[in-house]
């Protein structure tokens, strides 16, 4: 079987033209909707990191220009719209999984109701260090990110297999371990990028292999690349063109290669085919 990967340099409201399938599991890093404090208490606000330098030109601006565009009500519309009916049988409802900041947990989850996402329950992402260096000898500094895990009735389907396998552990915490990617292996492509080896164990849990997992906010393509990896079809959104030239340019293509080296063995072997 073929795994489709397509990521579309468009709005995720505009859904309709690409035929797409329903998805198991929609997943998405929403816009924080930071405005310009995206780099606020960030060392990078600065020239060199250090104050001394004065400010960069990262200063008193936001991330990319798209953020201030998202409409939360399209988007629970959307997943609505796109995840699979709920099935009559249990362990196989769909679930949408937002990352988001702690304060947008609350009004998500509030506003998820009014579109069938009846249950949720919250996801925490631990690190090693924080990027608040600046409030270092202020405060508390945060060292975590967060998501929800939002479904309707049914508990959504559930793996905890590769779990076992991994490490051994039957049950799968409401805690992660935030492990960044290797850049030698996977490009640094958006500035809130989530790490592929993160996406893959979220994957895992909530789909079997064939199943449809879509990204309308895809930014760097990393959902699309984890679901590809384990054998998921993907479709991505993704409206500002940077980021989409860079994910089709070297976000997706990782792992091709190996496709394409197989092929050539087997024509070698079978050259009348």
């Amino acid at each position: 079987m073929k795994i489709k990967c397509e990521l579309y340099n468009d709005n995720f409201q505009n859904r309709k033209k690409y035929n797409i399938p329903r998805a198991q599991l929609v997943i998405a890093d929403i816009p924080y909707n930071l405005g310009n404090n995206a780099f606020a208490s960030n060392p990078s606000w600065y020239n060199g990191s250090d104050i001394k330098n004065g400010e960069s030109k990262k200063a008193g601006k936001q991330f990319f220009p798209s953020d201030k565009n998202f409409n939360l009500v399209e988007y629970m519309h959307f997943c609505s719209k796109l995840l699979k009916p709920e099935p009559k049988e249990r362990g196989k409802a769909p679930a949408m999984i937002m990352f988001c900041s702690f304060e947008q947990m609350a009004p998500l989850i509030e506003t998820a109701k009014r579109y069938g996402f009846k249950n949720s329950y919250p996801l925490v992402f631990i690190k090693k260090s924080s990027a608040q260096a600046l409030k270092a000898n202020m405060r508390i500094v945060g060292a975590t990110e967060y998501a929800v895990v939002f479904y309707r009735d049914k508990l959504p389907k559930f793996n905890n297999a590769w779990q076992q396998e991994e490490t051994g552990k039957k049950m799968i915490l409401n805690w992660f371990e935030w492990k960044r990617d290797s850049v030698k292996e996977i490009p640094k492509i958006h500035p809130t990028q989530k790490p592929v080896n993160l996406l893959e164990q979220l994957i895992k849990t909530f789909t079997d292999p064939g199943d449809v997992v879509i990204d309308p906010c895809a930014g760097s393509g990393t959902t699309l690349l984890a679901a590809k990896k384990n054998g998921r079809h993907s479709y991505g959104f993704e409206i500002y063109k940077p980021f989409y030239k860079e994910a089709i340019e070297k976000m997706l293509p990782i792992g091709d290669e190996d496709t394409r080296q197989i092929d050539i063995f087997e024509i070698l072997e079978n050259p009348k085919k």
